[in-house]
């Protein structure tokens, strides 16, 4: 080949190459998806059931990477068909399996609050540690010696057992209470998310949120001469 025609072939190469699109090497990540790395619990709707789970954006099987606890599988054992996840602007933060298909589709209901429905296991939740706060009381952690107060004074003692009465839990109402609380007449006692519930005579239930102190619950709503539960 002539000197000049190699010469002309050569600069060819090296404009096509200078036009030529440059891909880079990892797709740029979105804010979206960079506002989810790191760790958020994932629980169903009562959070007696939930684990870890951490948001990675390095490339994986399907979208990006993402690891949950290793107890996480025992909780929830449909989370061993999850591989990886994604995000769009403005859009649901999906769950996928090694080909991409979709698991779990959660939208956004709150600031850094997600829900996606799963039949058999009713709403999913993932929610940032500040968002979750610390996990509702069990009822064995509440069962136990509780004053019901009013004022100051005490007008009765329950036992809280964890024992099934029906679909609730056992109590049991010590003698010499005070009229009001014998007029409620409460039979047994259940944990409704965080909050406390004591069933009583003809449907009635009394419901209560826990203070600032754990020893320490009043009735919600709060009324004027408001009433507490307090640990013995």
């Amino acid at each position: 080949m002539p000197a000049q025609a190699l010469l002309i072939a050569v600069l060819a190469i090296v404009v096509l190459a200078a036009l030529a699109p440059v891909t880079p090497a990892h797709a740029a990540v979105s804010e979206a998806a960079q506002a989810m790395v790191g760790s958020w619990e994932f629980s169903n709707a009562d959070r007696d059931k939930r684990c870890t789970l951490t948001f990675r954006t390095d490339a994986g099987p399907a979208g990006m990477r993402l690891d949950f606890d290793k107890d996480c599988v025992n909780v929830f054992p449909f989370v061993k068909e999850i591989a990886a996840w994604s995000i769009g602007e403005h859009d649901f933060l999906r769950l996928l399996d090694p080909k991409g298909k979709t698991v779990l589709e959660f939208s956004e209901v709150e600031s850094a609050l997600f829900e996606a429905p799963r039949p058999e296991e009713g709403i999913l939740f993932i929610q940032s540690a500040a968002a979750a706060g610390a996990p509702p009381k069990t009822a064995e952690q509440m069962a136990g010696e509780w004053n019901v107060v009013r004022g100051g004074r005490t007008l009765c003692t329950l036992s809280l057992m964890n024992a099934s009465a029906g679909l609730d839990l056992a109590l049991r109402v010590r003698p010499g209470c005070d009229a009001a609380v014998a007029r409620f007449a409460p039979s047994s006692w259940t944990m409704d998310r965080s909050e406390l519930v004591l069933n009583g005579a003809r449907d009635a239930t009394w419901r209560f949120a826990e203070g600032d102190e754990a020893s320490t619950w009043h009735r919600v709503p709060e009324s004027a001469d408001p009433i507490f539960l307090v640990r013995r």
